[in-house]
């Protein structure tokens, strides 16, 4: 099978493209066949040795999938060879067959296509995690969200009007912003050529800002905190502008909020039921067509390195698919 390899921390570039024997399935276990891979931004830090997750070499990125399941292994029950289904991977999804627990699988009904339900798990299980087990987002409240164009701000915004909030979405320009406006948000703010602070100080009226999503970090995050409502909730989702930033903790006093972590992968691994009821519940609303699961572009599986550029450039608006 072909399959896109890291086998030294670097670039894109270093991404070698090599044919390896197929798998079999383990006890527990599925090969599935992998119709779509979804790449993210931490994929780009992954191959760079500057994630969390440090696999062993050689290992491929992408952590998420979708595919038709092409054997099981003894013990599976449930699944049966032409299955359709999606999984969250962790990595090493970049490549034409993967190996999968069965327990890790869900069943992608026959209405939702498989470019996009590949990408669902990591930017909508995160964002849905986020706002409705770690803000408890209520209907009526005003939520902001950075770096709206991207995977999981596209997501927010998506599941925030769902949820019956009102949609702030703040992005770099004002292409990502009519992109943000498209997908439901409600006002939009372009931080490249605006003032965050005064921007998010304007739209959040005399109350604030209830909820505020930020997978961007670096210089955005003290003015976004500055705009927090009494008892506001101010998500921590990811570093994306590459720099973790200081926070002055006499804010989160005065202002009586909450700093809230969201580390969805410790999530899957620590309470896995409730992860399948919201993933279940992501997957029927898709197939509804109440998320858009947007695909900015597939790409074939030896153009995964321009992928990663492309993420890494900000260029991509939803999620980036690469298909064996």
């Amino acid at each position: 099978m072909k399959a896109i390899l890291c086998s030294r921390y670097g670039t894109a570039d270093d991404l070698e493209l090599r044919d390896l024997p197929e798998p079999e399935a383990g006890n527990g276990e599925v090969v599935v066949k992998v119709a779509a891979a979804a790449l993210n931004f931490f994929d780009t830090l992954l191959i760079a040795g500057k994630y969390q997750i440090k696999p062993d070499f050689p290992f491929s990125p992408a952590a998420e999938f979708a595919g038709i399941v092409h054997a099981i292994g003894p013990g599976v029950t449930g699944f049966k060879p032409g299955d359709r289904v999606m999984s969250y991977a962790a990595y090493g999804a970049a490549r034409e067959y993967y190996v999968q627990k069965a327990a890790r699988l869900v069943k992608v009904p026959d209405n939702l296509d498989l470019d996009r339900a590949a990408g669902l798990s990591v930017t909508y299980g995160t964002t849905i995690h986020a706002l409705k087990d770690r803000a408890k987002l209520k209907a009526g409240e005003t939520l902001a969200v950075l770096g709206a164009a991207g995977g999981t701000g596209l997501a927010a915004i998506e599941l925030g009007k769902l949820m019956g909030a009102r949609v702030i979405a703040c992005a770099s320009s004002d292409d990502k912003c009519a992109f943000a406006k498209k997908h439901g948000a409600d006002e939009t703010v372009n931080y490249g050529t605006n003032d965050l602070r005064a921007e998010l100080k304007r739209l959040g009226g005399a109350n604030g800002i209830d909820v505020l999503y930020d997978p961007i970090g670096g210089s955005y995050a003290e003015p976004a905190l500055r705009s927090m409502a009494w008892e506001g909730r101010y998500l921590v989702i990811g570093f994306a502008a590459g720099e973790i930033p200081k926070i002055p903790l006499n804010l989160v006093l005065l202002k009586g909020c909450d700093i809230v972590g969201v580390h969805w992968g410790a999530f899957v691994a620590r309470e896995p039921a409730q992860e399948a009821a919201n993933m279940s519940e992501i997957v029927r609303w898709c197939a509804e067509g109440k998320l858009s699961a947007h695909v900015h572009a597939v790409y074939p599986l030896s153009e995964t390195a321009q992928a990663l550029k492309d993420i890494a450039a900000r260029k991509v608006m939803g999620k980036a698919i690469v298909k064996p």
